[in-house]
C-alpha cells in the first residue's frame, strides 16, 4: 500500500514513508531508553552549547572583518 498522503495532513509523502520514519523513530527511542551511560543534566548540555554558538559567532565575526 502505497497511499499519496495530504501535505496539510502529512510530511510525508506517501503511508509508506510514514510508517518508515516511525519504525526508525521508535527504534531510536528504544535504543535511547537502554543506554547505561550516566545522563547529563540539562544546565550542562545548555552551557556547553552556548560555548559553541559562541565560538562559532566569533570566528564568523572575525571572518567579515
Amino acid at each position: 500500500m502505497n497511499t499519496v498522503l495530504s501535505p496539510i495532513e502529512s510530511e510525508f509523502g506517501t503511508q509508506h514513508e510514514a510508517q518508515a520514519h516511525d519504525a526508525w523513530f521508535r527504534d531510536r527511542v528504544l535504543e535511547s531508553m537502554a543506554d547505561t551511560r550516566p545522563a547529563v543534566p540539562h544546565d550542562q548540555v545548555v552551557a556547553e552549547t552556548e560555548a559553541i554558538i559562541q565560538a562559532a559567532e566569533q570566528r564568523l565575526s572575525v571572518g567579515r572583518r
